[in-house]
């Protein structure tokens, strides 16, 4: 193993050669429209949420967090356990809680309602990401990092099931994708609910999925049959995360590391940041983030046009030439 000079050497060296390859596709540059800045180093562990008053949500230290101009960040809700969060067109905050294994809904008065902890009967593993069609329904994933002790979703034959739910009003709840990946994590719906596209993360096993798939949804919400369709693998190194949508069709991924994790994860052509790719996978840019784990970004700001990147409790943003949705009321 290197270490000093000579690994910054070789990090240096690696970084320009993947930049190389970028621009000697003839691939576009102009996604971008600053350099990444850091706004916060801490509050900021996972599921970022633009909200339409003008601040940004984020779930971190327990709890989730609300982040102002001028970097003050302080508790919106304390002791929620969440992970992926999203702000609805009614201005609800719907959040995954992860640490108890349900999805809820914060009301406009403070209240919350439970959306789903159950399907047949059984406890979901940890509600991670979350994401809305045009009609209202909400799809999450519901992976199992770490211990699998306590796991009680299974399928008819008893196998253990990461799945993707669709939740179309509080407590009436199906399941879309049972074994069409490994374990699901970040979710998203295309404008017009064409496609739901899933990340596959199984980064707790070696050779494990590292994989960005795209599935088409017909018009009652569940997935036509045979449409899985590939469209960006991170190989041996972390995976996909959460991610984003601009107004173009591109997605904006947390991903990698810039440490590896032996003998797990790679992170010496996969380095953590945001992956922005075309729609049908093309890498068209790379925004390095330091700290890791990069786990999620979302769109926001005056105009749409900032993403902001969680990433090891840390809060980074970056201007982008093209905006995105920015909150479901959109």
């Amino acid at each position: 193993m290197l270490f000093g000079p000579h690994a910054l050497l070789l990090g240096f060296l690696t970084l320009l050669a993947f930049t190389g390859e970028l621009l000697a596709a003839g691939r576009p540059s102009a996604v971008l429209a600053s350099d990444p800045t850091e706004l916060s180093s801490h509050g900021a562990g996972e599921g970022p949420a633009w909200h339409p008053d003008g601040y940004l949500l984020s779930s971190g230290e327990g709890n989730i967090n609300k982040h102002e101009s001028g970097g003050k960040v302080t508790v919106f809700r304390r002791g929620a356990g969440s992970n992926g969060l999203l702000v609805d067109s009614q201005r609800r905050i719907v959040v995954c809680e992860s640490s108890q294994r349900r999805v809820t809904r914060i009301e406009t008065n403070g209240s919350i309602t439970v959306l789903a902890d159950r399907h047949g009967g059984s406890k979901f593993n940890t509600p991670n990401d979350l994401t809305m069609d045009s009609k209202g329904r909400i799809y999450f994933s519901d992976p199992r990092y770490g211990p699998r002790e306590d796991m009680e979703m299974k399928d008819e034959q008893g196998q253990l099931v990461e799945g993707v739910y669709r939740i179309d009003a509080p407590g009436k709840v199906v399941r879309v994708l049972t074994h069409e990946i490994e374990r699901p994590n970040g979710v998203l719906v295309s404008p017009r609910d064409e496609f739901l596209y899933v990340a596959d993360n199984n980064n707790n096993n070696v050779g494990g999925a590292r994989k960005l798939w795209r599935f088409d949804l017909r018009p009652d919400g569940t997935i036509r049959p045979n449409s899985r369709r590939l469209i960006f693998d991170w190989k041996n190194a972390r995976g996909p995360d959460g991610f984003k949508m601009d107004r173009r069709g591109r997605l904006y991924v947390a991903a990698g590391l810039n440490q590896p994790n032996p003998p797990f994860e790679t992170a010496d052509v996969y380095r953590g940041g945001l992956y922005i790719l075309s729609p049908l996978g093309q890498l068209l840019q790379f925004v390095p983030i330091p700290n890791d784990e990069v786990t999620n970004c979302a769109f926001g700001g005056p105009n749409g046009q900032t993403v902001f990147i969680t990433a090891g409790g840390h809060l980074w943003s970056v201007r982008v030439e093209t905006s995105g949705r920015t909150w479901m009321g959109q």
